[in-house]
């Protein structure tokens, strides 16, 4: 393989795990639970409450291409949400919304008709039986603080899961939360092509 130097790990982050490897919060799970591999760091951040794909490299210019906000790049989320959301909702989702004085970007939004194949997530999400809950896959291609989870509010509809199922054309497939996976030869390839070729 040509880019022996350098690593490039698929990681399922599990509910409740920090994206971090360093230990400053004892009541929370660290990425170094899970990953004994040295001197890779994540490509960008999942919230501590949120799930799904992260990509760990110790290829600096990749990671900073990877989360500098003027490459944006195609992260896709599935969320579950409380009550089904209408056409209006999700039209101003693909538009944009404001949140925190800011417009989010045009968003590729759909409402799922049946939910997702994931596992149970641990703890599981508040369940109200008066209440029923829909999912959405929102693609983005940018990653402010905590964007899905505003966006979704300020339409209406909170954010009860969240979890990211592809970054690029890396997708979870058959990991399970608390796995992680050397990236394939072919994988990193396309992936480097993508990335590289995308700039707004």
């Amino acid at each position: 393989m040509g880019n022996q130097k350098y690593k490039y790990l698929l990681f399922y982050k599990p509910y409740g795990v920090l994206c971090q490897f360093t230990q400053d919060t004892p009541t929370r799970s660290t990425l170094k639970d899970y990953i004994s591999i040295p001197q890779v760091y994540p490509a960008g951040r999942l919230d501590w409450d949120s799930e799904g794909l992260l990509l760990l490299t110790n290829h600096g210019q990749l990671q900073h291409r990877l989360c500098n906000p003027k490459f944006g790049h195609q992260r896709t989320y599935w969320v579950q949400v409380e009550r089904i959301p209408d056409e209006y909702a999700i039209q101003q989702l693909e538009k944009g919304v404001v949140i925190k004085n800011y417009r989010t970007r045009p968003a590729k939004v759909k409402l799922l008709s049946n939910p997702p194949p994931l596992p149970e997530r641990n703890p599981p999400i508040r369940f109200r039986k008066t209440v029923p809950t829909g999912w959405l896959e929102i693609t983005l291609t940018e990653g402010k603080n905590r964007q899905v989870r505003r966006m979704t509010a300020a339409v209406g509809f909170p954010t009860l899961r969240l979890v990211r199922n592809r970054i690029g054309n890396l997708q979870l497939d058959d990991l399970q939360p608390g796995q992680w996976r050397y990236l394939s030869a072919v994988e990193i390839q396309l992936f480097r092509t993508f990335i590289y070729a995308t700039q707004t």
